[in-house]
C-alpha cells in the first residue's frame, strides 16, 4: 500500500528520566527488558506492569550516560510512569524527574534512536526547541501496516502484552524478576493468547467494527486506514479465511517472505 510521508513528524510523547548510582539496577528490576546491559547511546523497548502483567505503560529505555536513563512513552502516561516508579523506589540512589520534551520522528537518517514502529527506516530525536513537522495521523497507514499497537487503540491496561505481540520484542525471557515477569513467563511456556493482533486487508472499516468468520465474530477492528486495518483476531482463525467486516469483505494480511 504506497504512501506519501513527510520527512519530519511531531510525536506525542512524554519523557521520563531516571538518574544516580543505582538507576540501572533500579529499572533493571521495574520492567520488562533488559537495562543494564544496554551501552550509552542505545536504546531497548520495554514495558512498566503491573504484578498481574497488565501493561501500565509501553516505553523506550534510552541509556544517556552511564548513571543516566531516559524513558520514552506517550505523552498521557509520563505522569503515570513517574508516580508509579516513585511509589518502587524505596531506598534506590536515583533520582526520577519528569521531562519537558519535544518529540520527533525523521524519515531520514538523522542523529537519534532507530524507530521500527512504523516500518521504514526512522529515527526519533527529542529536545526543549519547538520545530515544524507534521502531525503524527499522517504516519498511521504506515504504522498499521506495521502492526504496530497504539495505546488507547490497540493497547490498554485491559490487553496482555502476548496478544498485541510484544513478547517478541518488549521482553526478555531470561533477566531477573520484575513485576509482572510470572504470568508472562506462565503464558508464554505453558499456553497462548486466545488472541493476537493482526492486519486486515478491507477496502473501508471503522475501529469498533466486528470482524466475522461465517456467522461468528471472531474480532474487532481497533485502527483502520482506506485498504487496511488492525484487529485482535482469534488464534484459530486461519489465515485465507474469508471474513467480513461491516459488510465488506477483508482477508488477513500475510506479508511476503523475505526475498
Amino acid at each position: 500500500m504506497a504512501t506519501v510521508t513527510p520527512t519530519v513528524v511531531r510525536l506525542a510523547r512524554g519523557y521520563v528520566a531516571v538518574s544516580g548510582p543505582e538507576a540501572a539496577d533500579f529499572l533493571e528490576r521495574m520492567v520488562s527488558n533488559e537495562v543494564v546491559s544496554l551501552e550509552p547511546g542505545e536504546a531497548r523497548p520495554a514495558l512498566l506492569l503491573t504484578p498481574k502483567s497488565r501493561i501500565v505503560a509501553p516505553l523506550r529505555i534510552v541509556r544517556e550516560g552511564p548513571e543516566a536513563f531516559l524513558l520514552i512513552t506517550e505523552a498521557e502516561l509520563a505522569e503515570v510512569v513517574a508516580s508509579t516508579l516513585l511509589r518502587a523506589r524505596f531506598a534506590a540512589k536515583c533520582e526520577i524527574e519528569l521531562r519537558p520534551y519535544r518529540g520527533y520522528l525523521h524519515l531520514a537518517q538523522v542523529e537519534g534512536i532507530p524507530n521500527d514502529d512504523y516500518g521504514v527506516e526512522a529515527y526519533e530525536s527529542w529536545g526543549e526547541e519547538e520545530r515544524e513537522a507534521a502531525p503524527a495521523d499522517e504516519l498511521e497507514p504506515l504504522r498499521i501496516e506495521a502492526a504496530t499497537p497504539a495505546w488507547g487503540k490497540e493497547l490498554d491496561e485491559k490487553v496482555l502484552p502476548a496478544e498485541a505481540g510484544l513478547d517478541e520484542t518488549h521482553i526478555s525471557f531470561t533477566k531477573g524478576c520484575y513485576p509482572g515477569q510470572e504470568p508472562i513467563a506462565r503464558l508464554h511456556y505453558r499456553g497462548h493468547p486466545n488472541r493476537r493482533l493482526r492486519v486486515l486487508e478491507v477496502e473501508a472499516a471503522t475501529p469498533g467494527d466486528e470482524i466475522l468468520h461465517g456467522e461468528k465474530t471472531v474480532g474487532r477492528v481497533t485502527s483502520a486506514v482506506p485498504g487496511r486495518a488492525l484487529g485482535y483476531v482469534r488464534k484459530e482463525v486461519p489465515d485465507d479465511a474469508e471474513l467480513r467486516i461491516g459488510g465488506a469483505e477483508a482477508r488477513l494480511h500475510v506479508p511476503s517472505p523475505p526475498p
